[in-house]
């Protein structure tokens, strides 16, 4: 089996370099990840200016551009053979409920996904990130998982675990993404040169946190497992739009 890694956090990050070295027990490693943080990246593509590729001291390949930049340029120009999955992370921080829109870890799963090939996002639920080697674990487990049972098309999974010892997690859990409550204003502040910045609000605390989502399952030291999907279309608005050109 062959894997493609790659994250959001940068090709020098803890988690990254750990989820390597635990995957490496059952695959053959191919790192392709920025060459600086690039968190809340989402899906963009560099488009305005080329990317370059560049190895590391470790092997790991690093890209000027973003997570969903190394993903694409790996499976189409850089691998001789489509991998047989692309698994993102190990993230230092949560990407649960709404943060799935912004993230760059799942974005660079995403990627893997519309390219044919099933893909796995991982992140770990704290910024203190004390328990990479516990992400890594259930990243080994989902990894295996899926290869083993196939579903007949690509899978995108989602996967947040506690930052805890992994003899503390209490099992997984299938889950849908909850939602969050509407972000913090920006933060209004001056520079040393007198021009006025701003930062971006933090994300909003947990909203639809109930049994059955991600935020329920880590709060409760589960890991949360959640399928996503690509298709946008609001299905409950058709028939709606529809009467509005008969009238």
């Amino acid at each position: 089996m062959r894997i493609l890694l790659s994250n959001d956090d940068g090709y020098f990050s803890p988690g990254l370099e750990i989820l390597a070295r635990t995957l490496s027990d059952v695959a053959e490693i191919i790192v392709v990840a920025p060459d600086r943080e690039r968190s809340g990246a989402s899906n963009s593509l560099t488009l305005d200016r080329p990317l370059s590729l560049k190895r590391s001291e470790n092997g790991f390949y690093y890209v000027n551009g973003t997570p969903t930049d190394c993903v694409h340029l790996a499976v189409t120009g850089m691998l001789d053979e489509v991998p047989d999955m692309v698994v993102s992370g190990i993230n230092n921080g949560t990407n649960m409920g709404d943060d799935t829109i912004y993230s760059g870890t799942v974005a660079a799963a995403t990627e893997g996904f519309l390219l044919g090939v099933p893909s796995v996002a991982v992140s770990l639920c704290s910024k203190a990130g004390m328990h990479f080697e516990t992400a890594a674990r259930v990243a080994l487990e989902v990894v295996r998982m899926v290869r083993q049972k196939r579903t007949g098309e690509p899978v995108l999974l989602n996967v947040n675990v506690p930052d805890v010892p992994y003899d503390a997690l209490r099992g997984l859990a299938v889950t849908r993404l909850g939602r969050r409550r509407t972000a913090e204003s920006v933060v209004r502040t001056v520079t040393p040169r007198s021009e006025t910045v701003y930062w971006v609000g933090a994300a909003g605390q947990a909203q639809d946190e109930g049994e059955g989502t991600d935020f329920h399952a880590v709060a409760n030291n589960r890991v949360s497992i959640t399928p996503l999907r690509i298709d946008m279309t609001h299905n409950e608005q058709l028939a709606v739009l529809r009467s509005w050109l008969q009238q």
